[in-house]
């Protein structure tokens, strides 16, 4: 049976991002192992039938830590000679491939759920982390999978790799039996819209993210808190962890003073994402930087208009009058000022939101997703690698 070794940085992602891949995978008969940090739920995952190899990965440039992984993931690699390593997250991805250059790994697949460089960075950074992408591409990957179809662009006419190596891989969620708004029970949305004081005339706001400030939680809490002072019948629903290793003293404290609202709801992490969803009227995400978002997926699948920046991958998501609005990053009037035309204009919420489930059913169907990549898996495992990535387009 042939091997796959998933690679990433903290289980969270495992669960997140690539369980329906790793699942599909074992059902077409690949044995699939993955390594990342154990931070908690290694055991639900096992549980769940998946191999979990404990290997810390650090998040950032950290050489002596960076360095432990490497020959971590080496000795893995060594032992349980895998047929493909496929790598994600940026920094795991890098340490991963130069792992797997190490081992000798016929197969070096490398997912970008977006590139790390961005045009918020400084010069230098940018310049620094385009030549740490783009020679990892190069030099240490033989197959280049992108989400966002902006990063596939770049790839290609930067010649990151061979043009037959890249693919455009786009992003999805399940949308028949997980998100699909047919699903829903009248009863348990009810229970729900009780449980949190919500009732029929309320317009409801929904973020998911993590609760830092370049996911743009603090914009989107002033935009609320203005709007709050005006319309009585708006709730924020926020879910999502304040992580402590990314909690600096001052906005901590800025960010709990936001939250006294009391419409402002804070869930913490859930599971239950498509429920709460099914109660909200709209999706927010002004984020600073993004891949190419699943939680914008998610609410469009869901019927759900959408608020994000224009930013690489919401761009690609929301298409602006249509299915929502694309404002300025980092601007709370703005934000404040599409908000308010939401929750005035309630036929255009709902026409909006259809147009997101047909833009979903269209372009982010996770089961083609899947596919596309499990096709790869499959031509390459037989082939050697010798194929073009045009016919699994």
């Amino acid at each position: 049976m042939k091997k796959i070794l998933q690679v990433c940085a903290i289980d969270l992602s495992v669960h997140a991002l690539l369980k329906p891949l790793i699942k599909e995978s074992m059902e077409q008969g690949y044995i699939v192992h993955n390594a990342c940090t154990d931070t908690g739920r290694f055991d639900e995952l096992r549980a769940e039938g998946l191999t979990m190899i404990n290997i810390p990965i650090e998040r950032r440039i950290s050489p002596v830590s960076n360095i432990k992984s490497i020959f971590k993931l080496y000795k893995l690699m060594k032992k349980e000679k895998y047929d493909i390593v496929h790598v994600h997250t940026p920094i795991a991805a890098i340490l991963g491939r130069i792992a797997a250059k190490m081992a000798r790994v016929n197969q070096i697949v490398y997912t970008a759920h977006g590139f790390y460089f961005h045009e918020d960075m400084s010069k230098f950074q940018y310049k620094l982390f385009y030549f740490i992408e783009k020679f990892g591409a190069k030099y240490l990957t033989d197959w280049l999978l992108l989400q966002s179809h902006e990063d596939y662009i770049l790839s290609v006419e930067q010649n990151f790799l061979r043009k037959n190596k890249i693919l455009h891989l786009s992003n999805g969620v399940d949308i028949k039996n997980n998100f699909n708004p047919l699903l829903m029970d009248v009863v348990e949305q009810n229970t729900l819209k009780s449980e949190y004081n919500i009732s029929t005339d309320d317009v409801v706001f929904m973020f998911i993210g993590r609760m830092v400030k370049e996911k743009g939680i603090f914009e989107l809490l002033e935009a609320f808190k203005d709007l709050s002072t005006k319309y009585h019948n708006i709730k924020l629903l926020l879910v999502g962890s304040l992580l402590t290793s990314e909690r600096d003293q001052e906005s901590y404290t800025k960010f709990r003073e936001l939250l006294s609202d009391p419409n402002v709801i804070q869930l913490g992490f859930r599971k239950d994402i498509r429920d709460l969803l099914s109660i909200s009227s709209v999706f927010v995400l002004p984020s600073y930087r993004e891949g190419l978002p699943r939680s914008i997926i998610e609410a469009m699948a869901m019927e759900k208009p959408i608020i994000a920046t224009d930013i690489r991958g919401c761009r690609e998501e929301v298409w602006h009058g249509e299915n929502g609005f694309l404002v300025k990053k980092q601007s709370v009037k703005e934000l404040a000022d599409k908000m308010e035309w939401l929750i005035i204009n309630k036929e255009e919420r709902i026409r909006f939101g259809r147009k997101s489930r047909e833009i979903v059913e269209n372009l982010f169907d996770e089961e083609k997703v899947i596919s596309k990549q499990i096709n790869l898996f499959k031509d390459i495992t037989k082939s050697g690698g010798m194929i073009s990535v045009e016919k699994n387009a």
